[in-house]
């Protein structure tokens, strides 16, 4: 028997003190065999219309490989700082290498005065990263470590695993929006996609005083995300009413949520939801602080050489015209990252 589509827990609705989102098995669509493909489409699509965010289960990317990931990542973050300045990352088109703590300030702004304006005396964010992106483009290389063989080896091998999934997910988008079901797959063909591997320091109590989070409140800038969370928690996704609720971390799922281009692509069905890293739950502090948090993200986007625009069956008549121009996917991508860096 498949396995059930989708939870029937309403999208960022609480259950008693505990909040959720949608949880849909990958499994049907993995199986084009299965007699729940269709259904399972129409479940993700529905999820992404009314929140913007679920859990995904029964993933083909293997927990092993996904704990390798996490430890090597931890790895990178512990070298001392002047070895990872020199993976520094270095401009927007590139994307690619190591971020210290302030150097990256997410926001809902597009420039950087208004990502300024927007982050007012919230502080820096509290966390440092390391982009990859795929690794054949001569251009911009990949900032490697060039002591650590099995890092390079782990994080590729990663990649273009989340590359296959992020394909199987517009594979069904495409069902449940009535196009060809391989309609995107010639807008996600090179993968022109990121892993951020993301530590949250840990922190002394107080340190979320003032309105300092860890992240501030953003939207992603591509199609999907695929988000591995840790433990510890923090995540929090904004609802339409402007409250807040949490993500709660849920072992053997992924979070994936949509983004700018997805919302642009679909003519504003599908919601890019904002959301933000803040203070952990209580249970995860004391009087000696807060632990650190490790999450990895992989944002995935349209082909950089690819105009997004509103699809067949999004507009005209009783739908309304276009709400947004056709845009370059890698330019978009280029001018939010040029906002916040």
């Amino acid at each position: 028997m498949a396995p059930s589509a989708i939870s029937t827990s309403p999208p960022l609705e609480t259950k008693g003190n505990k909040p959720t989102l949608p949880i849909i098995s990958l499994a049907p669509l993995l199986d084009s065999n299965s007699p729940a493909v269709r259904p399972t489409a129409t479940s993700l699509l529905s999820a992404l219309e009314t929140s913007g965010f679920l859990y995904l289960t029964d993933s083909p990317i293997q927990a092993e490989l996904l704990s390798r990931v996490y430890a090597l990542s931890a790895r990178l973050f512990a070298r001392p700082l002047a070895e990872k300045d020199a993976l520094a990352w270095t401009t927007p088109r590139a994307n690619r290498g190591y971020s210290k703590q302030g150097h990256e300030k997410v926001s809902l702004g597009l420039s950087k005065d208004e990502v300024t304006q927007d982050r007012g005396g919230a502080g820096e964010d509290q966390k440092e990263s390391f982009e990859i992106g795929r690794d054949d483009e001569v251009e911009y290389p990949n900032q490697w470590p060039q002591d650590d063989d099995e890092f390079k080896d782990i994080m590729l091998d990663f990649f273009e695993r989340c590359r296959q999934l992020h394909a199987v997910v517009m594979k069904g988008l495409a069902i449940a929006l009535g196009l060809d079901s391989e309609f995107f797959a010639e807008y996600v063909k090179q993968g022109d996609n990121t892993l951020r591997l993301l530590h949250y320091p840990g922190v002394p109590a107080g340190a979320f005083d003032n309105g300092r989070v860890r992240a501030g409140l953003h939207s992603d800038y591509g199609s999907v995300t695929l988000l591995f969370q840790d433990s510890r928690g923090g995540l929090q996704v904004e609802r339409q009413n402007g409250e807040f609720v949490d993500v709660t971390p849920i072992e053997g799922t992924i979070v994936l949520n949509a983004g700018d281009l997805l919302s642009r692509w679909s003519n504003g069905r599908i919601r890019s939801t904002r959301h933000r890293v803040v203070e952990p739950p209580l249970k995860m502090g004391g009087q000696d602080g807060y632990p650190p948090r490790y999450s990895v993200a992989y944002f995935c986007n349209p082909d950089f050489d690819k105009t997004i625009e509103a699809l067949p069956g999004t507009w005209g008549g009783d739908k309304g015209p276009k709400r947004w121009e056709g845009i370059n996917s890698g330019e978009y991508l280029v001018q939010r990252l040029s906002a916040t860096y």
